[in-house]
């Protein structure tokens, strides 16, 4: 008979289709599988094109999914490095260490790949689309907002180093000068610098600690 106290604090199995996608990526990190046929992917995961088919609708329907995970782990991560309450720079240093990390190459080329077929409109693109963008400004801002931004500035900071990041990791890709690009990434410091108080708010600050 089943301890129900230990069923209930069992994790849950995984969902079928996150089982399959996990393989994927697991096999995209080992091998990388941009030009792999999906027949060809499905014997390197272990599985049968069918059940790719079933899973995910096609090829580019697996690529699609597959870039938008590792797009959430990325996210995930970042926000575990602002969770240890690091400063901007810090944390902006931390986070290009791991995403132009040797390791990541296949998942990052498999990214750009999809991006271009993005820009071109194709339907199996249509949640990346609704994501690349917009998933990492709110993550980016309230990363700016907590650390004294204004809510616009912050968005346009978060637009800027989204922008910056993902053109030094293609630039790293292409060339793999990473003693150069680091030296670049280092460029992006002053928008990383805390607001100063305004002129006004040090004012009233001076004047609420004065004795009365």
């Amino acid at each position: 008979m089943t301890d129900p106290l230990t069923a209930s604090s069992a994790p849950a199995p995984e969902a079928p289709r996150d089982a399959l996608l996990r393989r994927c990526m697991d096999a995209l990190a080992r091998t990388g599988f941009s030009d792999l046929s999906l027949r060809e992917i499905a014997q390197a995961v272990g599985t049968s094109h069918r059940m790719l088919i079933y899973h995910f609708g096609s090829r580019d329907g697996l690529l699609a999914a597959v870039v938008n995970a590792i797009e959430a782990e990325q996210r995930a991560a970042l926000a575990e490095l602002s969770a240890s309450k690091a400063d901007l720079i810090d944390i902006s240093r931390a986070f290009w260490q791991r995403i132009s990390d040797p390791s990541l190459a296949p998942a990052e080329r498999l990214f750009f790949e999809v991006y271009a077929h993005a820009l071109r409109g194709r339907p199996w693109t249509d949640t990346f689309r609704s994501t690349v963008i917009a998933a990492w400004e709110r993550v980016l801002s309230e990363l700016f907002t907590s650390h004294g931004f204004a809510p616009d500035d912050a968005r346009s900071r978060a637009r800027l180093a989204l922008a910056v990041a993902r053109g030094l990791l293609l630039d790293l890709l292409i060339t793999g000068e990473r003693d150069v690009l680091d030296d670049a990434g280092e460029l992006l410091a002053p928008i990383m610098m805390p607001p100063r108080p305004s002129a006004a708010a040090s004012v009233t600050g001076s004047r609420a600690v004065q004795p009365g």
